[in-house]
């Protein structure tokens, strides 16, 4: 096994869920632990780096060529609350022949079900066992590139301008970019490693929110509650059926955008609801926003009060409207795609990352595959080879850069 998945696995071993509902920075004490081991493992190289309170872990390599630009690589350590994340158990399978895959005694996956396993045919692929996620969102990122940073200075011989390397609490939770230190990561420009197929380069995401929905019923004893009682969870029954069918993640694709029920749970007092909010456009996503308003206006006239308070906080933003204007840096990605000898080919993210933040706080920084795929469940699996390639690219985007 090579020191780039041995790195993988022991990340993957590593428990770093966020949580939503915390209100704390970071959202979980346990992603800490990958920090530490990072910074460890960076001092261990000879860099000078080092975790904030925020969890957010920091590292630069020193340039060697004065007119080189400065680079960014950052991932993030945190995995999806979405799926169990204690207790991964990453196996292998070598040269994958397409066939159907048995991670337990109750789970399998097959082409037929996932395309995505017919582009890593041939490839060694590294699997869960069907109990947790994998992490490959986003520790294949992180492992790639603790490895660049392993070859920039074992390689001390080759022009590079400086290299910042940041990586990020929260990302899954859409609080990656919240306590970023700009004024330490001096990156004229910057890349995430947090894409799927290797080759991928995202600059295009979502435009995003969060809606936070409060229900207030009346709890009456049930057996003199004719013409009385309210229901909270009722109510928010009633506010669901009330969204568009079709605007939920399993009937959209592509630049098609959704409203995704991520959460329920109260009683018939009380109850609460949150919503994911995601369109490419920004005038659908405006439109998205207000009908969750419009219902609730409905809801509470019916009901001669309050029924439900909704409230609703933007995560991120298309970051094509400022990377549209600096082409060069997705120029500049294609160019060293087609060095590691890997076809490029661009695509919008059905997401978002850190780096739609941070490119609308000043920081260019689009996205770049990894060969990880089916992110967030147990379903997830990442190819070896296409990590190795992924590495390539980044190194290439430095020397390139360079030049």
């Amino acid at each position: 096994m090579n020191r780039l998945i041995e790195r993988f696995i022991r990340y993957t071993k590593i428990d770093t869920q966020s949580n939503h509902d915390t209100k704390t920075h970071p959202s979980t004490e346990k992603q800490k632990n990958l920090a530490r081991l990072l910074v460890e493992e960076l001092k261990s190289i000879g860099l000078d780096a080092f975790m904030d309170d925020y969890a957010y872990t920091y590292a630069k390599i020193k340039g060697n060529t004065k007119t080189a630009p400065a680079v960014g690589l950052i991932a993030h350590v945190d995995t999806s609350p979405d799926a169990p994340g204690m207790n991964v158990n990453p196996r292998i399978i070598s040269a994958y022949d397409g066939s159907t895959i048995t991670l337990n005694e109750t789970l399998s996956m097959s082409p037929k079900e996932f395309p995505s396993l017919s582009r890593v045919i041939g490839d060694d692929i590294i699997v869960t066992d069907g109990h947790t996620l994998l992490g490959a969102d986003d520790k294949c990122g992180v492992a790639e590139i603790m490895e660049v940073a392993q070859y920039f200075v074992s390689n001390p011989e080759i022009p590079h301008g400086d290299i910042y390397i940041c990586f990020t609490p929260d990302e899954e939770i859409g609080e990656g970019a919240d306590h970023f230190n700009y004024d330490w990561f001096k990156a004229d420009f910057a890349y995430t490693a947090d894409g799927d197929e290797v080759g991928g380069i995202e600059y295009e995401n979502f435009n995003a929110a969060g809606a936070d929905l409060y229900f207030i019923g009346k709890s009456i004893h049930p057996g003199s509650a004719k013409n009385k009682m309210i229901n909270a969870l009722h109510l928010a029954m009633e506010f669901h059926g009330m969204l568009p069918t079709f605007k939920n993640p399993a009937y959209t694709e592509g630049y098609e955008g959704f409203n995704h029920l991520t959460g329920l749970k109260g009683e018939v007092e009380k109850a609460h609801a949150h919503y994911i909010i995601r369109n490419h456009d920004m005038a659908k996503f405006t439109e998205q926003k207000i009908e969750f308003e419009v219902i609730a206006e409905y809801i509470n006239r019916k009901y001669g009060y309050q029924a439900v308070e909704v409230k609703i906080k933007d995560s991120y933003f298309n970051m094509y409207e400022i990377i549209k204007d600096h082409m060069q840096v997705i120029e500049l990605a294609k160019k060293a795609t087609e060095n590691a000898g890997v076809i490029p080919f661009t695509k919008a993210i059905r997401g978002g990352t850190d780096g739609a933040r941070l490119t609308y706080e000043g920081l260019i920084c689009p996205n770049i595959g990894t060969g990880g795929y089916q992110f967030h469940g147990r379903y997830e699996f990442a190819s070896i080879q296409q990590m190795e390639k992924a590495v390539k690219i980044f190194i290439e985007i430095i020397k390139l850069a360079a030049k």
